[in-house]
């Protein structure tokens, strides 16, 4: 898949281990930079690459995250990393920065919510984790296309359902216009962790709304 514009096209395709090295910072940069949880946090971009690198071997025997490319260059601008929504943190996350806690704490809470005493099975719900795009290339619906493609390939893969925890409001428009709905939010101005409102600093942001959409 390729969108062409008037600065050059990009190619979308599934992610393959030779992409972990440009996706990880890839992402580790754009989460750093502008995700609200994570600026909040005080999380580096060399702390989220050490998360993003436990995420990589999974995501390359399950096929299901998408990345764009330069054609030409080759070159890594985006990337919708995506699991098996029945597929558990890697080993090694216990020995992330502490800075991490409040945010799988926020995160967690809406999981809780929206599944409930429901079991998931391999196999039959998307997990769009991370959305990042390249600030190189902002503007020209990078992101759209990446999620339109990893829904396209999730549902020629069998999945049935998409789900995304949406953690600021770009991400959230992006998610809208391609069709997800809103199941349960959290707000970052009243959230308690260890009895300390410590995202408050973010809570013009809203807070994370967990998404889903039927494929």
């Amino acid at each position: 898949m390729a969108d062409s514009t008037d600065s050059g096209q990009i190619e979308y395709g599934v992610y393959v281990p030779s992409d972990g090295d440009a996706m990880t910072k890839l992402l580790a940069e754009v989460f750093s930079r502008h995700d609200p949880p994570a600026v909040a946090t005080g999380i580096t971009a060399s702390e989220f690459e050490t998360f993003v690198r436990l995420l990589c071997p999974q995501v390359a025997v399950e096929g299901l995250t998408i990345v764009a490319r330069l054609a030409g260059s080759g070159k890594l601008v985006g990337a919708a990393l995506t699991e098996d929504s029945a597929t558990s943190l890697p080993e090694g996350v216990e020995r992330l920065s502490v800075k991490f806690n409040p945010i799988f704490d926020i995160l967690s809470q809406l999981e809780t919510e929206y599944r409930g005493s429901r079991e998931l099975h391999p196999h039959e719900w998307l997990h769009v984790f991370l959305l990042g795009v390249s600030d190189r290339v902002a503007g020209r619906g990078v992101a759209q296309q990446l999620v339109a493609a990893c829904l396209e390939n999730g549902r020629r893969r069998g999945y049935s359902m998409a789900v995304t925890e949406a953690t600021n409001r770009v991400s959230q428009h992006i998610f809208r216009k391609q069709g997800f709905i809103e199941r349960v939010k959290r707000s970052y101005g009243e959230h308690l962790f260890d009895g300390r409102k410590v995202f408050a600093s973010i809570a013009e942001h809203g807070g994370p709304i967990l998404m889903d959409k039927l494929l």
